[in-house]
């Protein structure tokens, strides 16, 4: 198979109509190895057979769209120092615009052994893992532009891609829970009804059913573990997994612009699907752990954990920044995507340990010409300590404004001292960010979002009821600020029914009409119920 030297940039795997580029970073690796698979899965290694700024790289003319790939990263594996290279992982490429496969939880894919987590692991993991794709970046785009709708003009729609259209019978039964049939006419005609202007995608990147849900027969239904930044989740495709998912998410995007609606993508870019010390090796761990994640000083086998999953990127490497920007970039000009929304933002923002609105990821954001003119919203928080962050993110941004569906909750369940604040959140919030030069657009407002009780639940569980994940009803906030007008869930009680209906509709009306810009969970409308789980992350 013929080799040649290539380039360092592009990072991924880059088709150019003729052959395709092939480049990884890696400060640790001392070699790389490229894997490519046939049809029948017989894996063929390449060498990358040149290194420049510690990007290993090669171009290799034979290979086009539809090849499945993986690395191999030959290096030192000291754990006390971060360092955990093992040829026998195979490693999906971090910018990988295609990811065929889900994981298979066999021992194998964990860097370490069972019955000695002291001990490397070399059984080959490729059987088990899933494979990047080479895609082609072609696509007819016709005369698709962006709505670029303004903020005070905007109204957002949570939804997941999957969920709103896996029962929909006005959809064909074959497109139900992809990309192409939350692209169809009857969702597009529903959602241009209701007025929305933007629709806000639940995670989207390519992410992992987690070891422990599965082993409870339960998935990772919300999609908040991702393993891919550049790549679009596999399983929403109903063309295939080869590539055929790229182009089923532009032709969404596309018939979403020609309806004059935006959409944003929920990104989580604050940890990975890889988890703690204990977690499977499937990419950037295998690749570069002290490059990619934040360890402890101490003993750099363990790291910190700010996001509540076991790890964090690493926001201080260049690398890391880079990857991120890469990945933004990427879905703003190749995918035209027109917004985001950061989960766990403050995590992003933390150099050391303290959140610091001055940080560089906020410098790059703020100086990059494509994602600065894009809509930004962040998730004012995260779970370590002074991570609550709501008004203190710089310009450009907006955020979801928790402050005020604590406060509306709490006026229209009867809490005493409640209508000071409230005449605050009602008029745009500006004690959180008039001071900052921002205007009331910086507060997305929202009553419920899928993290939490849905509309209907709020007005009818006073307490959680997320037995059905197995986890003991621990998980889940216990601060829910619902009131089940005098019966915990369901009731043929007509005027508590009646009630609960006019609770909803209090809350709906103050979402519309209070400043700033309101975000309604899909489904509210309709009185979507979860049982009372406030947790449904698992529940597919």
């Amino acid at each position: 198979m013929k080799v040649w030297l290539g380039g360092p940039y592009p990072l991924g795997a880059t088709y150019d109509g003729a052959g395709t580029n092939f480049s990884l970073f890696s400060e640790t690796a001392e070699r790389v190895e490229l894997c490519l698979f046939d049809e029948e899965g017989i894996e063929t290694r390449v060498d990358l057979p040149e290194v420049d700024a510690f990007c290993w790289h090669g171009y290799l003319p034979a290979v086009a769209p539809g090849q499945r790939y993986g690395y191999r990263v030959h290096g030192p594996s000291d754990w006390s120092k971060g360092q955990r290279a093992n040829p026998a992982k195979l490693l999906l490429d971090p910018y990988a615009k295609a990811v065929s496969g889900e994981v298979t939880w066999n021992p194998a894919v964990f860097g370490y052994r069972f019955a000695h987590p002291e001990t490397s692991n070399r059984v080959n993991s490729a059987p088990f893992v899933p494979r990047s794709v080479v895609v082609n970046p072609y696509f007819d785009w016709g005369h698709d532009h962006p709505p670029k709708t303004a903020w005070h003009d905007t109204v957002v729609y949570e939804l997941h891609v999957k969920g709103f259209t896996t029962q929909h019978p006005d959809v064909e039964p074959e497109l139900r829970g992809t990309y192409a049939g939350l692209a169809s006419q009857p969702v597009i005609d529903y959602l241009c009804h209701l007025g929305v202007s933007a629709v806000e995608l639940m995670p989207v990147h390519q992410f992992i059913h987690d070891a422990g849900l599965i082993q409870r027969g339960l998935r990772n239904y919300w999609g908040y573990n991702s393993i891919g930044y550049l790549a679009p989740h596999a399983a929403y495709s109903s063309g295939g997994q080869d590539g055929q998912q790229v182009q089923e998410f532009k032709a969404m995007v596309k018939r979403f612009h020609q309806a004059g609606i935006e959409v944003i993508l929920d990104v989580v870019y604050n940890h990975t699907a890889e988890g703690n010390h204990l977690g499977p090796t499937l990419c950037y761990r295998g690749i570069d752990n002290p490059a990619y994640y934040r360890l402890t000083e101490d003993d750099r086998r363990y790291y910190k954990d700010f996001t509540g999953t076991g790890n964090t990127l690493n926001m201080r490497n260049p690398h890391v920044l880079q990857l991120i920007m890469d990945s933004l970039r990427y879905w703003v000009i190749e995918m035209h995507v027109d917004g985001f929304r950061f989960d766990l933002a403050s995590a992003l923002a933390r150099e050391l340990h303290d959140v610091d609105r001055l940080s560089t990821f906020f410098d790059l954001i703020q100086q990059d010409p494509v994602v600065s003119q894009v809509k930004l919203i962040a998730e004012p928080w995260d779970v370590g300590e002074g991570g609550y962050q709501v008004g203190n993110f710089p310009p450009l941004w907006s955020e979801w404004n928790g402050k005020y569906r604590d406060c509306v909750r709490d006026f229209w369940r009867g809490e005493d001292r409640a209508l000071a604040e409230f005449a605050f959140r009602f008029t745009g919030s500006s004690d959180l960010y008039e001071l900052s030069g921002r205007r009331p657009y910086a507060s997305i407002n929202f009553m419920t979002a899928h993290d939490g009780f849905t509309l209907a639940d709020l007005v009818s569980y006073q307490e959680k009821h997320n037995q059905a994940n197995g986890e003991g009803n621990r998980d889940g906030t216990d601060d829910n600020r619902s009131w089940n007008c005098g019966v915990e869930g369901p009731t043929d009680d007509p005027s508590i029914a009646s009630l609960r209906r006019r609770q909803q509709r209090n809350l709906l009306t103050t979402l519309v009409l209070s400043q700033g810009v309101p975000m309604l969970l899909g489904g509210d409308e309709l009185g979507h119920s979860q049982g009372g789980n406030n947790n449904a992350y698992c529940q597919d």
